[in-house]
């Protein structure tokens, strides 16, 4: 299996082995645009893995901070209450560069840069740009995809 994700269609493709699509899902990237630079903001291309799967067990709309569960559940009156907060839910999949000087190691790493594929708030619009630099999903699709992939996977990010 491999992800394909496209940019410019707001898109994320789960390939079987023969790179035949097994399911589609809309996603959310960077309203930065892309790009690999720390700092930047935006989401960054090139060939990745899935480093990691955190959040295994936890129930829908965990609410994660640096990786780990705060103990809260999102909701839209917590959403209220803190406006301006980055939400991280459900499940993260944390990815890792593959090319060196690209968007792995040096000021271009893609994960120590901390970009995830995560849930969010089911009232975030998908099909349009609108992250910090993450690839958001819907939690139901997100949940999905988690339990179809393991950590290794190739994931490709492009235009």
């Amino acid at each position: 299996m491999k992800i394909n994700i496209s940019i410019a269609q707001q898109r994320l493709d789960l390939l079987d082995g023969n790179g035949h699509i097994i399911k589609q899902y809309v996603i959310s990237s960077a309203k930065n645009g892309v790009g690999q630079e720390n700092g930047s903001f935006c989401t960054p291309l090139g060939k990745h893995i899935i480093r990691a799967k955190i959040g295994a067990g936890q129930p829908v709309n965990t609410v994660f901070i640096r990786r780990r569960p705060t103990g809260e559940i999102y909701t839209p009156d917590l959403g209220k209450r803190f406006p301006n907060r980055d939400w991280i839910l459900t499940r993260i999949c944390w990815l890792s560069g593959c090319e060196p000087g690209s968007n792995r190691l040096g000021s271009v790493d893609t994960m120590r840069r901390y970009v995830y594929i995560h849930g969010s708030p089911d009232s975030v619009e998908m099909g349009k740009p609108g992250s910090i630099g993450c690839i958001r999903m819907k939690n139901c699709d997100l949940l999905e995809l988690f339990d179809r992939v393991q950590v290794g996977i190739d994931v490709e990010i492009r235009l």
